[in-house]
């Protein structure tokens, strides 16, 4: 699911950027920057790289969790869906005199999620049936905080953007148990 919600939002991402710049060429890959092995991916050459740099439990669900059912002849105990936020890595790699072109693109990039914040099944029909929505927000990172994720991920800074990606649930219909229910009409028959 964690990858569906990342490529879809690469998909839609890329599709602004081509009909922006009035190309078929792809500017968006789903990868990595830098490979476990420390060398740089080639083919992010000249590519907005899209990559997770952290999962994390949602605290502060949007909507309050469904609980248990009632069916007409059966209790039903669902787990509580798990709510979580991606920060998800969008990342210019245009080098040399390209490097304008990198600031373009991750202005466009940030334009296009400013206006499209929300991307729900109404907006976006090929979103994974399992997720209700994406929301995104852009989290702000200090100069400490970006220089120290920089080094996690292993790689020279290039322009970039981190959002937080709300709420991916995951498991929202597994059902526990199943319980008959227990009437009066039944209670009374076992008494007699």
């Amino acid at each position: 699911m964690i990858e569906s919600a990342i490529s879809v939002l690469a998909s839609q991402l890329n599709e602004f950027l081509k009909v922006n710049a009035s190309v078929r060429q792809d500017f968006v890959r789903v990868s990595n920057l830098v490979e476990q092995s420390g060398t740089v991916v080639p083919d992010n050459a000249n590519k907005i790289a899209v990559f997770l740099v952290n999962v994390a439990k949602e605290t502060m669900p949007w909507r309050a969790p469904a609980g248990p059912s009632l069916g007409a002849s059966r209790y039903i105990d669902s787990n509580i869906p798990l709510h979580m936020t991606l920060s998800v890595m969008f990342a210019a790699n245009f080098s040399g005199r390209l490097y304008p072109d990198a600031l373009r693109h991750l202005s466009n990039t940030i334009s296009f999620f400013q206006r499209r914040p929300i991307f729900d099944h109404f907006n976006t029909p090929e979103l994974d049936g399992r997720i209700d929505r994406l929301i995104l927000e852009i989290e702000n990172l200090g100069i400490t905080e970006l220089s120290n994720l920089w080094g996690i991920i292993s790689g020279k800074y290039v322009p970039s953007i981190l959002y937080r990606v709300r709420m991916v649930t995951f498991d929202p219909d597994a059902v526990i148990s199943q319980t008959p229910v227990i009437t009066a009409s039944d209670a009374t028959a076992a008494a007699a």
